[in-house]
């Protein structure tokens, strides 16, 4: 090898050239992995948060937080409370429910002694002495099919017309038909209880001994559908009307193919109305909110806040924002605004409580006052905490929720001003969570007509439960011709 002091400058120069090459490769390949070390970091850091999701960072339902391989349960509540925490049986303050003594039982039965007395006597000739003790069976009779037969007599007038009975209400134009007892109970397990269409038929032929088919059991959906159309265009008007209404919306696989659609809910404490949609504008407005007049509650989906619906308030669901909290206070662990952010807002939710249990229209100031201070610091604390981010790029987690929370201020805290309006919209969630229960038993659903049907029956059937009646025998009226009709509303004078 040639020293490098004796080498020709031309030599020297491409060996420093080659060497300058190879240095810019280097260079490159640490770039490369540099970023692929940066992506892949994002990556599991990203699969990391997804993993941490429960119920008590992010809108997961409660029952996700057991069933999904990896996933961190919540950590239970400070205190001991949260889920798994109550005794089973009867809870403290609610209305226990017993069987009570009747004074005039449909059928007495009488018991006698049997057999043979210690004397060697048998106690078939023994005298009555009376009844020793007596016992009550509740029970009902085992279900029995019957068949009434309708006849439409006709009378001839004197003048040589004839004229025809009218058919019953509820009763089918067909010469034989099923009774509006059976369609009602076989659209309540289907609809109500939410049971698959083999598993309603079967219980239809075991418990009443009537052998109907799958396919009648699906043309009862459109048939129920019918029925309730009236009670549930009052629902609908009642809705728009109301001063506070909550609105949700959950995923529903739908259709041959599976399609996503959404069930939209509206819910007051008195009506419930659903419908199949999707999470666009066109489906938001036909679904009553370019009509409504009052309150809103909901979380913070855009399309709530779009500028065509401007009739109503806004009230965002506290819960929503208690569970974007936890998750702020997960990521920045150390960081003690987003507890802080909990306290009040969780404190200002009881104050509201006991306020309305008092009779007040508003929480009172001295009571407020702390604890929207309390929450106002919170918020300055974590905005100058975590920065925002370049324009173009994603925001940092919480960002966006503490912008929310500073610009939004009077949609946060409308319920504590005004105790009409719920501070969470946990109702409409409940009125929703049904759905989801059919679709862990059935999968998705075939049909998107059938499936519109059915919410439309359910809108009914939850708006009278409600108030009070049995959704069984809002069903048999619906089928006899005389549905439930809610009740109008109350003009104030």
């Amino acid at each position: 090898m040639v020293p490098v002091e004796e080498m020709p400058p031309e030599a020297l120069l491409a060996v420093v050239r080659a060497q300058a090459e190879l240095i810019a490769e280097l260079r490159a390949t640490v770039a490369e992995q540099a970023r692929q070390i940066a992506e892949l970091t994002a990556k599991v850091a990203d699969l990391e948060r997804k993993a941490s999701r429960n119920s008590r960072n992010s809108s997961l339902s409660p029952s996700s937080d057991s069933v999904i391989p990896g996933r961190k349960p919540p950590e239970p509540l400070a205190g001991g409370g949260g889920a798994g925490t109550k005794k089973r049986g009867k809870q403290a303050g609610v209305d226990g429910v017993t069987l009570a003594w009747r004074e005039d039982p449909d059928r007495v039965e009488g018991h006698f002694p049997t057999g043979v007395c210690a004397c060697g006597a048998g106690l078939d000739a023994a005298v009555p002495a009376g009844v020793a003790r007596s016992h009550q069976a509740h029970d009902v009779e085992p279900a029995r099919p019957t068949v009434v037969q309708h006849d439409l007599h006709q009378v001839v007038c004197g003048c040589g017309r004839r004229h025809v009975a009218a058919r019953p209400d509820g009763l089918s134009a067909a010469a034989v038909s099923y009774g509006p007892e059976i369609r009602a109970l076989a659209l309540y397990f289907l609809v109500r209880q939410h049971l698959p269409v083999e598993r309603t038929r079967e219980v239809i032929i075991e418990l009443c001994g009537v052998a109907v088919s799958t396919g009648w059991l699906h043309s009862l959906l459109a048939l129920g559908a019918d029925a309730v159309d009236k009670p549930v265009e009052a629902i609908e008007e009642r809705i728009a009307a109301e001063p506070v209404a909550g609105f949700d919306e959950t995923p529903l696989k739908v259709g041959p193919k599976g399609e996503k659609r959404y069930v939209l809910s509206a819910s007051t404490t008195l009506f419930t109305l659903f419908m199949l949609g999707r999470r666009d504008k066109a489906s938001f407005r036909m679904f009553l909110l370019g009509r409504m007049l009052g309150v809103v509650v909901h979380d913070r989906y855009s399309l709530y806040d779009n500028a065509e619906f401007d009739g109503f308030l806004h009230q965002l669901c506290v819960s929503h924002l208690l569970r974007d909290l936890q998750d702020c206070g997960e990521t920045y662990p150390g960081q003690v605004w987003p507890v802080q952010a909990q306290r009040a807002l969780r404190g200002l939710v009881h104050e509201a409580n006991l306020a309305r249990a008092a009779g007040l229209r508003v929480v009172p100031a001295e009571r407020r006052g702390p604890l929207i201070a309390e929450f106002r610091g919170a918020v300055r604390v974590g905005l100058a905490t975590v920065a925002p981010a370049e324009r173009g790029r994603k925001q940092p987690i919480g960002r966006c929720l503490l912008e929310c929370l500073r610009d939004r201020h009077d949609d946060v805290l409308r319920f504590v001003f005004d105790l009409d309006v719920w501070p969470t919209n946990n109702p409409s969630e409940r009125d929703l969570r049904p759905f989801k229960t059919q679709q862990k038993i059935s999968g998705r659903l075939t049909s998107v007509t059938a499936t519109a049907c059915r919410l439309q029956v359910a809108s009914y059937l939850s708006t009278a439960r409600k108030h009070g009646v049995s959704a069984l025998h809002a069903l048999r009226l619906a089928f006899r011709g005389t549905p439930w009709m809610p009740p109008a509303a109350v003009v104030p004078t």
